[in-house]
């Protein structure tokens, strides 16, 4: 059976019937973190929401106003999951996020024609695809691709969008032999009924379930981006159609335009611009560092030439890394003295630095491990490492103090 959404791939509303509801659940992805939410199973006796499938994600849309979540495809039914439960036997009328529906169309009939003209031009076989957010991938069975390859390809897709290459839809039966003549991956376990063909006329002849443009000037336009590598020897191909292609002209030029004004220099003198301020910060990053170990050293140099110093060195200071605390550790000598040293923000994370005599660092280590709220190890009197805020330094100091007086 083929659903109305693939009969007709462009229609956007629909009146249809309820012929099943069951509560059901399903995972969904809420502020980054992947929670079970309770709903309700529907099945309609026909749809205009693509299921998920064939590497195509599944549409949205509304079931008369419920928005429906999911859509997945069940043998030869097609199950909406939606947050309200709906009669059975009612009459709804179903509407398309078309934005949504137009984009997957694009990407989808544009992946066909990338892998048509990438195997007859250099014998490259698609062995999987993905239909992403923000851009789709081709694996391609191939381990590299030359960029003067990628180049011709590119103009060979974009010439055919030129030249209004029809596409169209057959349903053929399972045991008509003109499917010999179809390329395809395989079909799925569960496959019911005819199988559904799209023909881009002259270009290529595929199985498959998705939703696809009827003429491949619809696509407006392909761009290749560039190539990953890909597994077991393969190249992962990525790549735009249509709108996205135009959302990233115009987020690529509104990067420009800020660049632009950043760097006070055009585009075409972005790249040297920017590389002459990295190697201007790496020399002044360089500057800073051998400043800041001779400012370890003079500290320290400072607290040992004091007549009146205790047993007790403590300093924050935000700029500085663990060899700057180690310096100053080993310039104090800690074999009597015990050296508390932090770097980084006020109250935020940073890092820390205890050392003096064994049995007070590995005494004390662990309570400033834990009134820091951090990560760290010790030995051979020393213990330091990572910390989440330093809201509660000040207490630690007093603690370190308190247990220097009563060791004296």
């Amino acid at each position: 059976m083929a659903f109305q959404c693939q009969r007709d791939c462009y229609m956007q509303e629909f009146v249809t019937s309820v012929v099943a509801c069951s509560p059901g659940e399903m995972k969904q992805e809420i502020n980054g973190k992947k929670e079970t939410v309770k709903g309700f199973n529907v099945k309609l006796q026909d749809t205009i929401l693509f299921p998920e499938g064939g590497g195509q994600p599944d549409d949205h849309g509304l079931i008369g106003d419920v928005p429906v979540l999911r859509v997945t495809r069940q043998g030869a039914e097609a199950v909406h999951f939606v947050s309200s439960a709906l009669e059975v036997g009612q009459e709804v009328q179903l509407k398309v996020d078309w934005e949504r529906r137009f984009d997957h169309m694009q990407q989808h009939s544009g992946q066909h024609l990338i892998t048509a003209i990438a195997e007859s031009m250099f014998g490259y076989k698609t062995t999987s695809w993905e239909l992403g957010r923000q851009r789709s991938t081709i694996e391609l069975d191939t381990p590299s691709m030359k960029p003067a390859q990628m180049e011709a390809l590119e103009a060979a897709v974009n010439e055919k969008i030129r030249a209004h290459v029809p596409v169209a839809v057959q349903v053929l039966s399972l045991d008509d032999p003109a499917l010999e003549q179809v390329r395809s991956r395989g079909l799925p376990d569960d496959a019911a009924g005819p199988i559904r063909i799209i023909d881009i006329e002259g270009v290529d002849v595929n199985m498959c379930c998705g939703t696809h443009v009827s003429n491949l000037s619809h696509l407006q336009v392909i761009k290749l981006l560039g190539t990953e590598k890909g597994k077991k020897n393969k190249t992962n191909l990525l790549f735009l159609v249509g709108n996205r292609v135009l959302k990233y002209a115009e987020k690529s030029y509104s990067t420009e335009r800020s660049l632009v004004s950043l760097l006070k220099t055009g585009p075409d003198y972005h790249v040297d611009t920017v590389d002459k301020i990295q190697k201007t910060v790496k020399g002044l990053q360089k500057s800073n560092l051998g400043l800041l170990r001779d400012v370890a050293v003079l500290i320290a140099q400072n607290f040992k030439s004091n007549p009146e110093r205790g047993n007790f060195f403590t300093l924050h200071k935000k700029e500085g890394d663990n060899e700057f605390m180690s310096i100053i550790a080993n310039e104090i000598g800690t074999e009597e003295t015990l050296v508390f040293l932090t770097v980084g923000e006020e109250k935020g994370p940073g890092l820390f630095l205890l050392a003096g005599p064994s049995g007070k660092v590995s005494e004390l280590g662990p309570r400033v491990l834990e009134m820091l709220q951090g990560k760290g190890a010790g030995k051979n009197g020393r213990f330091q490492g990572k910390v989440n805020s330093m809201a509660r330094r000040g207490e630690v100091e007093t603690l370190i103090q308190e247990h220097c007086k009563n060791e004296q």
